[in-house]
């Protein structure tokens, strides 16, 4: 093999590696960097909370139960088969939850404090969403009020697929 065989087998070396690589960056989605979190996350007014979901019978009945707090900026978003009215209470609950339900058409429909009950084994307070839902929001007791929530806002959902 000659000299300018091999500087023309480099050159094409260095274009198809150059052609690769802008290529590459085209191909990929430019938003990706500036994408906030790619966890599912719900927006109310100035609050956003990255959430888990509870998307089938066992997580939603499940719930929180059982854990010994829920860090701010965090909650649990419950996602229902069908719009109806759903009723939560504070089963093995040992700290306060705010919960917002939300309508089919992305508002606040009704919203609470939900109290440690004496008895965490039995407790003795239903809340309810008093009109059909799709959807309840739970976070830490004081957030919703911090973030300015209220009834008739809207909601924004991110990351989450139903």
């Amino acid at each position: 093999m000659g000299r300018s065989e091999c500087n023309s087998e480099a050159i094409m070396m260095v274009r198809t590696l150059i052609i690769s690589v802008v290529l590459s960056a085209l191909l990929m989605p430019s938003c990706r960097c500036n994408r906030g979190s790619e966890f599912p996350e719900v927006q109310i007014g100035k609050g956003v909370w990255q959430v888990e979901l509870a998307a089938d019978a066992t997580s939603r009945q499940r719930g929180l139960s059982g854990r010994e707090k829920l860090p701010s900026g965090k909650g649990m978003l419950f996602i229902f088969p069908r719009s109806e009215v759903q009723t939560f209470w504070m089963l093995n609950c040992t700290f306060p939850i705010d919960i917002a339900f939300i309508s089919d058409d992305m508002k606040v429909v009704s919203m609470y404090t939900m109290e440690v009950e004496a008895d965490p084994h039995h407790p003795e307070r239903v809340y309810s969403s008093k009109y059909p839902v799709r959807f309840a929001l739970e976070v830490s007791a004081g957030e919703l009020k911090r973030a300015g929530v209220k009834v008739g806002d809207k909601v924004i959902f991110r990351n989450i697929r139903f």
